[in-house]
């Protein structure tokens, strides 16, 4: 039960530290969809999305209303659409035209899953596949793909890598008009989870059930505010309040997520701890490192504010939560984060530093837009070097960066929403075509062989 403090102090969350649950995601298998042809598979899709998901956004909302917490998203993720369409590869875009149509007539936010698993090897079916997405992400408002290309016990699948630089081009060039938006739904990953409920790289795994709710909470307002009535503490006392805060928001996201479960007969999934920015000011994961005592995110001891606050996180959401998953920690997308974006337009943080940082957050490369000429073997190097990342130190990366066309550095881009602005960043002028081109398997370290 909840006392007085606890329901004025949750209520204080909500209408001035921008408290909420991020998303209430629906995974759902395709497998049962599986027909002999594309057409008839599609419409099995079409329906059993619709079916089961039906309810989703109305009981969303009339959770919001009964807990008074706002429920920003309401999204769907699937099994991996290149495992569902193998028999006819390159008809995959039927299926996610499909999935398309369903999302919007569910009013849902995001649909994810237009996805591939090519992290030991790329199969024939897979390399048709991976050809169709820019087209497909040009065509549809609401599908989200992503391909995930290591992992910790199999390497780094360097030609998936080198394709896929091309791909977040290509993807680019035929978004260019709305500033490359295309690349905004497009997510590269090493060690990508199965119940992750956060886009653009949310897919509903093959070893899940065939229905599961996946939460993700989030609160970087509440803990910024946290942190700012501690006052001078040492950075021991900061990490303490952390976990406190992080407990606090992750057992409003175990509410929700239990009882959207119920509600839509569905497994309750997991609850995913992180720490989600937005672009509206109050809401900040970098506001956060600074209030800990840097001048400016992107400065010296960055890094190692990002590591506190993550682990912090990590620590107080376990405990508040009988299943976490996804990604659980915090995010630092650029065009996302209103601090990012102020660091980034002064010039205070770079690719560099992002890069960095990633070695110690959730996520990678997230959000990051950069000059429209930068070569496809560039944005594969980064890929490779993110991939590296998450492979050594068995953890989950990503890279979602927007190469927008006909722009270059000192010039922005804005996709409006929560996917927010942001100022093109320089890339290093160095070359990786040669590496890129060798192509092969980036073999697994040694740890990847524990059993």
């Amino acid at each position: 039960m909840f006392d007085t403090g606890q329901v004025i102090e949750t209520i204080e969350m909500i209408e001035r530290e921008h408290l909420d649950i991020r998303t209430v995601t629906m995974g759902i298998s395709l497998l049962p969809c599986i027909r002999e042809g594309a057409k008839e598979t599609a419409a099995a899709v079409y329906e059993r999305v619709l079916r089961l998901a039906e309810g989703l956004v109305p009981t969303t909302e009339a959770l919001s209303r009964e807990y008074g917490i706002p429920i920003v998203n309401k999204r769907v993720s699937v099994t991996p659409v290149s495992l569902i369409t193998a028999a006819f590869p390159k008809e995959s875009p039927l299926v996610g035209e499909a999935l398309d149509r369903a999302a919007g007539e569910l009013g849902i936010d995001f649909l994810g899953g237009y996805s591939a698993l090519v992290h030991k090897g790329t199969a024939e079916y897979e390399e048709k596949f991976l050809s169709t997405i820019p087209a497909v992400l040009a065509s549809t408002k609401r599908l989200c793909a992503s391909v995930n290309v290591g992992s910790t016990r199999s390497g780094i699948n360097m030609d998936a890598v080198k394709e896929l630089g091309g791909i977040v081009k290509e993807t680019a060039e035929r978004t260019k008009e709305q500033g490359g938006i295309g690349c905004c739904k497009l997510v590269v990953f090493c060690n990508a989870v199965e119940d992750n409920p956060f886009m653009a790289g949310a897919f509903h795994g093959v070893g899940e059930s065939d229905t599961a709710i996946n939460v993700g909470v989030s609160g970087p307002g509440v803990v910024h505010h946290a942190l700012k009535a501690l006052g001078e503490a040492d950075l021991t006392e900061a990490a303490e309040v952390i976990k406190r805060t992080a407990f606090k928001i992750t057992r409003a996201g175990q509410l929700i997520a239990k009882e959207a479960a119920r509600r839509l007969n569905a497994r309750f999934g997991i609850v995913d701890l992180s720490l989600a920015p937005t672009p509206a000011r109050g809401d900040s994961v970098a506001h956060i490192l600074e209030e800990l005592g840097l001048s400016s995110v992107g400065c010296h001891g960055t890094t190692a504010a990002l590591a506190l606050l993550n682990d912090a996180v990590k620590k107080g959401g376990v405990m508040a939560s009988s299943r976490v998953g996804g990604l659980s920690g915090a995010f630092i997308p650029v065009s996302e984060d209103i601090g990012m974006i102020e660091a980034a337009e002064k010039g205070e943080i770079s690719l560099g530093k992002l890069e960095a940082m990633t070695a110690v957050c959730s996520v990678g490369l997230d959000m990051i837009a950069i000059p429209g000429d930068t070569p496809a073997s560039t944005i594969s190097a980064m890929i490779a070097d993110e991939a590296a990342i998450g492979m050594i130190n068995g953890k989950t990366t990503a890279v979602r960066v927007i190469p927008v066309p006909g722009k270059g550095v000192g010039d922005a881009v804005d996709f409006g929403g929560l996917l927010g602005h942001a100022p093109i960043l320089p890339v290093h002028g160095g070359s990786a075509e040669k590496f890129i081109s060798r192509g092969g398997l980036i073999p697994a370290p040694i740890h990847s062989f524990k059993n």
